[in-house]
């Protein structure tokens, strides 16, 4: 894994813009703390920071191959998780290889392929080839939408990058938002629209997007979208083919030249990725399994159930350190640590973010790089196979909203009055435009329709969200986070399996559960869903308060001029009374001043100005 940037321009010589590029590249250096490579000219930059995974000592970025009169330069960032299927396809093609890293693969399938090399590719990725003969660049995002790329375009050039900060580093973006973004950002947020960059100008290409950048002129396409097909296979086949799949995508990711941990929570998710590899690292005689997990200071003390949350990590985590023989490592959080990191997190998304959800994240992480660089996480499966409450209450399963946010009425109160009117508005039209992208059948029940409805929903938004914490927040720390659960294979056959099977058992996860009954411990098996821990110890109410406190009392900031102080005063003073979360099901009181906490932080370290 690693940190891209680039800048294509016509009209600057790039050779003279040495700070700016430099800048730029020391932006992202924790997403690539092992080595720096640059490929700079009079008319291209592009940029590289390196994690070193495969073939640490020749997988060196900017990578360069001249093939048939054209000279082709990538920097790349990702893993091809498919890579001897295609350097066997490429060496019949008469290609030979001086590495065994997926970089060199991707650059000399693209020299063979083009642009249409990209659906050969199964894997996460974020990269950029230079066509320096025909001056053409070429960008390109994975199906799912696992590694970022921003970018925004200019007068005969472009910028790009994993990170927003690498834009803003090279001078050509400014730190501007509209009220297109503050809409963003309060009525929506942590999550953003597809392709939104939040700052005036910047752009995201999505998940399964591609883009040619030739004259001055920026042309995308999709090449990958979730189409609707029937599903053939019975409810046997169904649980057999749900199990391989799933196992091959885990056991594809376990390939690395350096060492390897595992996420694990004691959830059906995680579980089911260490079993996976605690077999097959058997079967291979690797020895076993090194998991972790993250707890909070006192949360044994605090810990009481709800709808959300039926039962703590702790009560099962050690039932799958027993089964696996991991070698296991809890790591406890600090509350205070906690809300200090939510400054971090910031500067790791570059924008307010899932506020303690990103910074016990981020912290989690810096403990688990002291000892290794790439870990497996079970993020996804709630999206892809219907864990979440949202899916299976019918009184809210048909609602026209999105039901992580249900209602903008705790968003709006914070908000000064006659400011963003219509905020409520454009959350629906992105509800809207989303809903109509989800590709159907004629012969789907109105179930079936609204939960392909409900699949794009989440995919497009809360998936994403997510997506986007796990990469910034380990990133942040130079350590990989792999994602077995988005295997595009995965994704298109849990999109077409019919709810009566995905739901097997009338369970969330049900059709997970019955692939895994045979593999898993029972209890961890039909262990109801719960999510991603957070605190629950008082301490962190407080502390988080009381930063709101001297925030109100700020004079002439933009936070000032847009908050309702009363109304936030009243949320810290009765948190038990908000009815509905700001976001998910763990965006409560602690965490809306969390969230204000980031806002002044963000519009401060970035000297963000509102252009309306």
């Amino acid at each position: 894994m690693c940190g891209i940037a680039g800048w294509l321009d016509d009209s600057r010589d790039l050779r003279e813009k040495t700070n700016e590029i430099y800048a730029m590249s020391r932006s992202i250096q924790n997403r690539g703390p092992d080595e720096s490579g640059e490929y700079v000219t009079h008319d291209v930059a592009l940029l590289h920071r390196r994690l070193a995974v495969i073939d640490v000592e020749n997988g060196k970025q900017p990578m360069t191959l001249h093939f048939k009169g054209e000279t082709y330069v990538i920097v790349y960032n990702g893993e091809l998780y498919n890579t001897d299927e295609i350097r066997t396809n490429l060496i019949s093609k008469g290609h030979s290889f001086s590495t065994h890293s997926d970089t060199e693969v991707l650059l000399h399938a693209y020299a063979q392929y083009g642009k249409k090399c990209v659906h050969m590719l199964n894997g996460i990725y974020a990269f950029a080839v230079y066509e320096v003969n025909s001056k053409k660049l070429f960008l390109c995002r994975d199906r799912i939408g696992v590694k970022p790329l921003f970018y925004s375009k200019f007068k005969g050039g472009i910028v790009f990058g994993s990170e927003i900060k690498a834009l803003l580093s090279s001078g050509m973006v400014k730190p501007t938002i509209n009220e297109t973004g503050l809409y963003e950002i309060f009525f929506l947020g942590p999550a953003r629209s597809p392709k939104n960059g939040i700052f005036k100008g910047v752009k995201e290409l999505r998940p399964g997007e591609m883009a040619i950048f030739k004259n001055g002129k920026l042309y995308k396409e999709t090449y990958y979208t979730i189409k609707a097909n029937e599903h053939t296979d019975s409810e046997e086949q169904t649980i057999e083919k749900t199990r391989f799949l799933l196992t091959d995508a885990i056991e594809r990711q376990l390939v690395t030249d350096v060492p390897m941990c595992f996420f694990l929570s004691g959830g059906l998710d995680s579980s089911i990725i260490c079993k996976t590899a605690s077999e097959y690292y058997k079967r291979n005689n690797m020895g076993t399994i090194n998991t972790y997990s993250v707890e909070y200071e006192d949360n044994r003390k605090y810990f009481t159930k709800n709808a959300f949350q039926p039962n703590a990590d702790f009560d099962y985590i050690s039932i799958m350190v027993n089964d696996t023989n991991s070698t296991h490592t809890e790591i406890v959080l600090d509350n205070k640590k906690v809300m200090e990191a939510l400054f971090d997190s910031v500067e790791a998304r570059d924008l307010p973010g899932y506020v303690d959800i990103d910074s016990s994240l981020l912290l989690f992480c810096k403990e688990i790089k002291k000892d290794y660089t790439v870990a497996l996480s079970g993020e996804c499966a709630d999206e892809l196979f219907g864990g979440y409450p949202w899916y299976h209450n019918k009184n809210i399963l048909f609602e026209e909203c999105f039901p992580w946010s249900r209602s903008q009425e705790i968003r709006r109160s914070i908000l000064k009055k006659g400011i963003l009117k219509r905020g409520e508005d454009y959350v629906m039209s992105k509800y809207f435009d989303t809903i109509r992208k989800a590709d159907t059948l004629p012969t789907d029940s109105a179930v079936d329709k609204r939960m392909r409805e409900m699949f794009m929903l989440n995919f497009n938004w809360f998936m994403q969200c997510l997506l986007e914490r796990k990469d910034r927040c380990s990133m942040y720390s130079g350590l990989e986070v792999r994602v077995p659960f988005c295997d595009y294979r995965l994704v298109e056959y849990a999109y077409n399996m019919p709810w009566q099977i995905k739901a097997y058992g009338g369970r969330e996860k049900g059709i997970i559960r019955k692939a895994f009954e045979n593999i898993l411990p029972y209890d961890i098996c039909y262990r109801k869903k719960s999510p991603y821990p957070k605190t629950h110890n008082p301490e962190y109410m407080k502390l988080c308060s009381d930063k709101v406190k001297e925030i109100l009392e700020k004079k002439n900031t933009v936070l000032s001029s847009l908050l309702d102080k009363d109304s936030v005063i009243n949320i810290m003073n009765n948190p038990d009374k908000i009815s509905s979360p700001w976001y998910g099901q763990l965006m409560r009181a602690p965490q809306i001043m969390a969230y204000i906490i980031e806002l002044d932080y963000w519009f401060e370290k970035y000297g963000v100005v509102i252009e309306c």
